[in-house]
């Protein structure tokens, strides 16, 4: 594969992640865009895999999709991979993010597994 399509499969991968968790957060694209500071066409054509955006684009539209910027920068093809904060090889947004990036979900399951998780996580964290 030609770095010229390498960078293409990553755009795209890249856009169809910003769709789904723009769908998940059930913001339409103009107020994605509004939130991140950016054209509601650039994040058209982010999604459609037309632009490779700056580091300063995707920290912008992971703070407004509540999401990591290293997990932006992983579909970006920027990092080889997403580094964990747990020791056993698990991270509470590796997890999110499988679950929001799993085609076989529809929109609602994602939203009822996130969910489930997010209690599970906190209930863990009390005293």
């Amino acid at each position: 594969m030609t770095t010229s399509e390498s960078r293409r499969d990553h755009r795209g991968d890249l856009g169809a992640f910003i769709r789904a968790q723009r769908r998940l957060a059930e913001l339409s694209q103009r107020e994605l865009a509004k939130i991140a500071d950016v054209s509601d066409a650039y994040v058209s054509q982010l999604e459609r895999g037309m632009h490779e955006p700056t580091v300063k684009v995707l920290r912008s539209i992971a703070a407004a999709l509540d999401i990591r910027a290293n997990t932006m920068l992983h579909y970006a093809g920027w990092l080889e991979e997403v580094a964990s904060d747990e020791a056993d090889g698990y991270s509470e947004a590796g997890v999110e993010t499988a679950i929001r990036s799993d085609r076989r979900l529809t929109e609602q399951q994602k939203q009822a597994m996130l969910s489930v998780y997010r209690g599970f996580i906190e209930a863990s964290d009390e005293p």
